[in-house]
């Protein structure tokens, strides 16, 4: 030891060698300058004119929802949606996209939006929901109106399939299909109401789509195109039982955010399993959790999660069978599995996105991904071998050589936001006021609004916005973000 201690001693250490992948050769650091090109990309900036079209077009969807419950009286007077920032197509709920129309960002719109609207609310419970899972398939669950009162069960009966009993009594079972169906037909007439009397700086609806169970809107409000993915739900208050267990185990949450937050409530939204009743089924989500998990996810490890979703949402698109869901749950797994002060390091975002494909790669070899909240269900069971192999070879090309793939996921955002900034461009000199401004005082109520309303987005980006509306009064809109009141 003495003499390696002196041999070494005359000698200059060479330079550390560069952090290399092993897989794919690629240079960490180059790889954690691509993420940070592409979140720059990826992460728009508002000015005021898009933060007021975007007060717009939530003004005009949330006042179009209460005509549409003053048709029929069906939707709750006071109603709580959730606003989530992103699509369906963008993986922020679990519904199956094989159903959707293809839109793409830049092409058909400039941001994109899911609402989830309760139909139905049970808020007055204080136990664990027991739901009718006897015919259903785990995360899965039948919804029958004996759980409400005479009333709801007259006011929805044409939205139920009928099951007769061998005693004479007749149970109405909440149909996730018929929902949709009404909802649509609702929406459409209240709409084609709206553009009989059109009124100076009202959005443009440029499409009305019902995708599966989903309504797809587009807006055109002055230079932006708004997606908004409205979704008829069953909301809860509470904990459903088929997941009491999952609060028994230690999560990467625990001692940042409370139980009760993230146990306030959950959904039943209109998708059934592989081999339900599509008439009947409702998939339990879990999405009010979620916006409470994603406050203790740290930026890095986002910043992968987003990078790898636009990768594989191209790539594993035909035949479709990964959604990003698949990938969100993977990464709340993996906040699970690894130490907290790992996940918090800035500079781990190549780890982080090169772990999230060895991950998915991992779920489709074992055709094994198990649901975050009821661990349970399998959301991969149901694909053939060949499907689950075809993707994973095509994962295998990612991780050979992840530069390439994250350039081209660049090179994409890239040209959507090029396509944003020409409508921009040839709408700059017809933009549209907003529809309570008169076009004349520049210093109205709504460019104080616009101004906040840029205030709040930058300052809690990705975050999710619950939004409380009476629909005897849209005038007054009430934000939530996360716990904080506007």
């Amino acid at each position: 030891p003495l003499a390696s201690k002196a041999g070494s001693a005359g000698t200059t250490s060479k330079p550390p060698f560069p952090e290399l992948d092993f897989r794919s050769g690629a240079r960490v650091e180059e790889l954690n300058k691509l993420i940070q090109e592409f979140t720059k990309h990826d992460q728009r900036e508002y000015d005021d004119q898009r933060a007021l079209e975007i007060h717009t077009a939530k003004d005009f969807i949330f006042s179009m929802l209460g005509m549409v419950q003053k048709l029929d009286q069906k939707l709750p007077v006071a109603n709580e949606y959730l606003l989530l920032s992103g699509g369906v197509r963008e993986g922020v709920v679990d519904i199956d996209l094989d159903e959707l129309n293809v839109y793409a960002r830049g092409t058909d719109y400039d941001m994109d939006f899911t609402l989830l609207v309760p139909a139905l609310k049970l808020h007055d419970r204080n136990q664990p929901v027991t739901l009718d899972m006897r015919h259903s398939a785990l995360c899965h669950s039948w919804l029958s109106l004996r759980l409400f009162d005479e009333g709801t069960i007259s006011k929805w009966k044409d939205c139920c399939t009928i099951v007769d009993h061998i005693n004479g009594a007749t149970n109405y079972f909440f149909s996730p299909t018929k929902v949709a169906d009404w909802f649509y037909e609702s929406i459409s007439i209240v709409l084609s109401e709206i553009q009989k009397k059109p009124q100076r700086g009202m959005p443009k609806v440029e499409k009305v789509e019902k995708n599966g169970t989903i309504i797809s809107i587009i807006l055109g409000v002055g230079s932006s195109r708004m997606l908004y993915d409205i979704v008829p739900v069953v909301s809860f208050k509470g904990w459903p039982a088929v997941a009491q267990s999952w609060l028994m185990e230690n999560h990467f949450w625990d001692g940042k955010i409370t139980e009760e937050e993230v146990i306030s409530g959950f959904y039943l939204v209109p998708a059934c399993s592989y081999k339900g009743k599509k008439d009947n089924e409702w998939r339990l989500s879990f999405a009010r959790s979620e916006v409470q998990l994603k406050k203790c996810i740290s930026s890095s490890l986002m910043q992968a999660y987003q990078a790898c979703k636009a990768i594989i949402i191209k790539l594993l698109s035909r035949p479709k069978a990964i959604s990003p869901y698949h990938l969100r749950s993977m990464m709340l797994w993996a906040c699970d599995r690894l130490p907290a002060s790992y996940l918090a390091q800035e500079d781990y975002a190549a780890h982080f996105l090169l772990g999230l494909i060895d991950d998915l790669q991992h779920c489709l070899v074992n055709k094994m991904c198990p649901n975050y909240f009821i661990p349970q269900c399998n959301m991969l069971e149901h694909l053939s071998e060949d499907t689950v192999m075809l993707h994973a070879r095509k994962l295998s090309s990612v991780r050979s050589d992840p530069a390439e793939h994250l350039r081209t996921a660049i090179e994409h955002v890239k040209a959507a936001n090029r396509l944003t900034l020409e409508l921009q461009r040839r709408g700059s000199t017809t933009s549209i006021p907003s529809p309570q401004s008169d076009g004349g005082d520049p210093n109205q109520p709504d460019d104080r609004l616009a101004k906040k309303l840029q205030q709040l987005v930058t300052e809690n980006p990705g975050k999710s916005i619950s939004v409380f509306i009476n629909p005897d009064d849209v005038t007054r809109p009430h934000f939530r973000i996360d716990d904080k009141f506007f």
